[in-house]
């Protein structure tokens, strides 16, 4: 396989509004059953294919409104579909959607409001036990924890478009055999990307210890397991492009375990830490008018997420206003022609857009 071709695309999954409604057509092309339903009583479907001795369950849209990863299961799935190597190696158990009343309403929380990656110890919430029932029946050899990031991240000035992290297993952020394992399998996702575009745009997320984190849990009961986030691609607010960046770190992933040919934990600690370091939009040295004073700062705006029927629109709100040389745009307009305009924060987004007709 050319690690970067991106001929395997689902193409009835598209943009970022990916629930239910949009997987169940596909899955009867798939082994797949219902394994129980969410706290407003939508369907969990569960998909499971390979005869290997080897396990990998994966599951996506543990927070609704992170997307990305769920249509690049599908793009993994067609790809399995047409070489099933792996799949003699390999088992692979798949929830493509864990909190489908989030990915409905398209919101990080489920129906009671609960953000289901802070409930691995008490599971109060059903999908959170029916992702229990199945890593405790299916026992898996590696875990995938599978997650959108927002556009606020960043590695050096460029976008991260792909992070990984093997979560700790302990508040000392200790490295034990277990972790090791997955510090590993990032690292072979990382070392196989390098000659991709994203080369300098992968991050390593944050590793601080929070037991109630799904993927912290599973590292803590022995089971190796890595977190992928979805970022920002540049122009890519659809995230079209990153899904098959996400797709050929699933397949590097699944190839390093089937081979049991695995990166040095070196490399892992050589990832960069993706930081805070994004707006969607900066503007430099703009003038205003505060309280009838003229003053000149920075301005950055960030995208709100809002779904609008089965779309997801990008609404710009004000986010900063000062010294933003240390902070990146993923927009950055000219603005020396701009006028001075009266500052109001709940203007201000707006103002600027409409003075640069953007």
């Amino acid at each position: 396989m050319n690690p970067f071709r991106s001929s395997f695309i689902e193409r009835h999954l598209s943009g970022r509004y990916i629930c239910n409604s949009h997987i169940e057509p596909l899955l009867s092309a798939y082994n797949s059953i219902i394994i129980g339903h969410s706290e407003a009583g939508l369907p969990i479907h569960r998909i499971r294919l390979g005869t290997g001795n080897t396990k990998v369950l994966m599951w996506s849209q543990m927070h609704g409104n992170e997307s990305t990863t769920t249509k690049s299961i599908f793009d993994l799935l067609l790809y399995l579909q047409s070489d099933k190597s792996l799949l003699e190696t390999l088992q692979l158990s798949i929830i493509p959607i864990l909190n489908p009343d989030g990915a409905k309403s398209y919101t990080r929380f489920n129906a009671n409001q609960i953000d289901l990656n802070r409930d691995a110890i008490d599971l109060f919430q059903v999908e959170s036990r029916i992702l229990r029932k199945e890593f405790d029946e299916f026992s898996p050899d590696y875990a995938f924890n599978l997650h959108d990031q927002r556009t606020i991240f960043g590695v050096e000035a460029k976008p991260a478009t792909l992070s990984l992290l093997a979560p700790a297993f302990d508040k000392e952020r200790n490295f034990n055999n277990c972790r090791t394992k997955a510090a590993e399998l990032a690292a072979s996702v990382f070392q196989g990307l390098q000659s991709s575009s994203i080369a300098s745009q992968i991050g390593r997320f944050d590793d601080q210890f929070n037991p109630n984190c799904v993927g912290d849990a599973f590292q803590s009961l022995g089971v190796p397991t890595l977190l992928i986030e979805a970022g920002h691609f540049q122009d890519d607010y659809h995230r079209e492009q990153t899904r098959v960046f996400v797709f050929n770190a699933y397949v590097l992933a699944l190839q390093a375990i089937a081979t049991s040919t695995f990166a040095d934990v070196s490399i892992y600690h050589s990832i960069p830490e993706n930081k805070k370091i994004f707006f969607d939009y900066v503007f430099r040295n703009v003038r205003y008018v505060d309280h009838g004073n003229e003053k000149t700062a920075d301005v950055g705006l960030q995208y709100k997420e809002v779904l609008n029927g089965n779309q997801i629109e990008f609404h710009a709100v004000f986010a900063a206003l000062g010294d933003l040389s240390n902070i990146h745009g993923h927009i950055e307009p000219n603005c020396e022609n701009l006028e001075p305009f009266s500052f109001k924060i709940e203007e201000s987004a707006q103002n600027l857009l409409k003075s640069l007709n953007l």
